[in-house]
């Protein structure tokens, strides 16, 4: 996909704080540290327009990104960080349910899984959850570079079955420092932004 503008449109924590445009939204979620904001910096060919940090944790909004006046991508707070407090993750628990079961633009979850290790707990109850709200997912595996490519497949094997992914829901092998699996992505996300009658919470239509 060739990217023309991207913006940064915005940051919230509560419904009320969310774009208020009609654009088909894609959230991008996954543990602290797995490389979401690497991976939106790769999808449209910038730097430095998601932030990238050292410190896991540190983002505590959901951060929103205009692309190409088309597509809006929502990057959530990382779960799973072991020193933020109880009370912290509680309210990001909290923050996030409300978005993902009630926000009416939203097309689809990124959910990222660093595909050298098998997936945590903290994402297989991710998964589950957004499948219990019958909200599509599309897996995205990455750090593929960090990996020899004859171990590609064996490894995409043990995120399939550690996270009982269903058939409907793709699982795509990316790198962001290479770029491999780019362009399948876009294309899963652009098949998902211009279908429009996707399923929401319970099964009715977004």
């Amino acid at each position: 996909m060739k990217i023309t503008e991207v913006n940064f449109i915005t940051s919230g924590v509560k419904l009320s704080q969310y774009p208020e445009d009609a654009l088909p939204e894609i959230a991008l979620a996954g543990r602290s540290n797995v490389g979401k904001s690497s991976l939106i910096n790769a999808m449209i060919n910038r730097k430095k327009l998601a932030h990238t940090s050292s410190r896991p944790g540190k983002t505590q909004t959901i951060n929103f990104f205009s692309v190409n006046n088309k597509v809006m991508f929502a990057d959530v707070p990382g779960y799973g960080y072991a020193k933020v407090s109880k009370v912290q993750r509680a309210a990001w628990g909290r923050m996030l349910e409300a978005y993902f079961t009630n926000r009416e633009p939203l097309r689809s979850v990124i959910q990222i899984v660093d595909l050298r290790h098998a997936p945590s707990q903290d994402d297989v109850s991710m998964y589950r959850f957004l499948k219990h709200h019958n909200i599509p997912v599309i897996i995205v595996a990455t750090k593929a570079d960090k990996i020899t490519k004859g171990h590609w497949q064996r490894h995409l094997k043990v995120v399939k079955q550690t996270l009982h992914v269903l058939p409907s829901d793709p699982v795509i092998l990316f790198s962001s420092e290479t770029k491999v699996g780019r362009d399948e992505l876009w294309g899963e996300i652009m098949r998902r932004v211009d279908d429009g009658s996707v399923e929401g919470v319970d099964g009715a239509d977004r």
